[in-house]
């Protein structure tokens, strides 16, 4: 996996805004917020993509959207959220790292696309 904006911030080269930390995962806030609440949950381990996931990382996977769901609440969006996981260029993933969005702070439309 090449190395990555993520890759610099878990490891503390690049500063963030910090919401979460944990020995699996980091939650940040978004650096180009697309709402009034968007925060990234990535994993430490080095995972491309949704794609990239197999059997290992069950639990991981879960772990990111357990987190997720944690932030909504400590950051008082709990009632109201989107999490989303791009996947590929053609799927908006602009990082090759896997990471998850959380969205809130307005109401979100769908169809998202």
């Amino acid at each position: 996996m090449p190395e990555t904006v993520f890759a610099k911030i878990i490891r503390g080269e690049i500063p963030a805004r910090i919401v979460h930390e944990d020995d699996r995962c980091l939650a940040f806030h978004d650096v180009q917020p697309q709402a009034p609440v968007h925060v990234l949950v990535i994993p430490k381990k080095p995972v491309e993509n949704v794609a990239a996931l197999d059997g290992a990382d069950e639990a991981l996977a879960g772990h990111l959207v357990l987190v997720a769901a944690e932030v909504a609440r400590k950051l008082g969006v709990g009632d109201g959220y989107r999490l989303v996981f791009n996947c590929g260029r053609d799927g908006g993933q602009s990082v090759d790292h896997l990471h998850l969005h959380l969205l809130a702070g307005r109401r979100l439309g769908w169809p998202p696309g």
